[in-house]
């Protein structure tokens, strides 16, 4: 895998000197953080990057939909994973490098959302992660993700 990642980012990996028992991470560690998003937050997104899609911004447009209401911005809503990934576990000074992800439902304005994200495996410098944000029962984003753990020497 790690020679796909060369081709696909086109850069060779830098050498970390710690193996990743040295990181403090291992499998089956979970972090998570819970938001509910308001209709400011949905505006303010649209505004940074010009997606100013009706069925998140317009409750007239969006109850003429088979959401019936305005819905969050799917890539809003994986934000809380950039959030859990470098805030919580494995956390500062870690890289996303790939995703993979599903919007199985909507995510709709003031709903609270538990965004998780659980480690499924670690080779060398690279973690695996499992990630899901859900509304109680309802999974609103699931998938897996790929980062790079920080060297130790970068940890606080």
């Amino acid at each position: 895998m790690t020679s796909l990642w060369r081709i696909v980012l086109n850069k060779p990996w830098p050498r970390l000197s710690h193996p990743a028992s040295c990181r403090g991470l291992h499998v089956g560690q979970r972090a998570s953080l819970t938001k509910a998003f308001s209709a400011r937050d949905v505006q303010l997104f649209a505004e940074l990057t010009g997606d100013n899609n009706p069925v998140h911004l317009d409750p007239a447009y969006a109850s003429t939909t088979s959401f019936e209401a305005p819905i969050v911005h799917g890539v809003l809503i994986n934000g809380l994973i950039s959030a859990v990934l470098g805030t919580r576990m494995p956390g500062r000074g870690c890289v996303f490098l790939y995703q993979e992800i599903r919007f199985p439902a909507p995510l709709y304005i003031g709903e609270e959302v538990l965004a998780e994200a659980e480690v499924r495996k670690i080779k060398m410098a690279f973690a695996f992660i499992a990630v899901t944000c859900s509304v109680r029962d309802k999974v609103v984003m699931e998938g897996e993700v790929m980062v790079m753990m920080p060297d130790k020497q970068h940890k606080e």
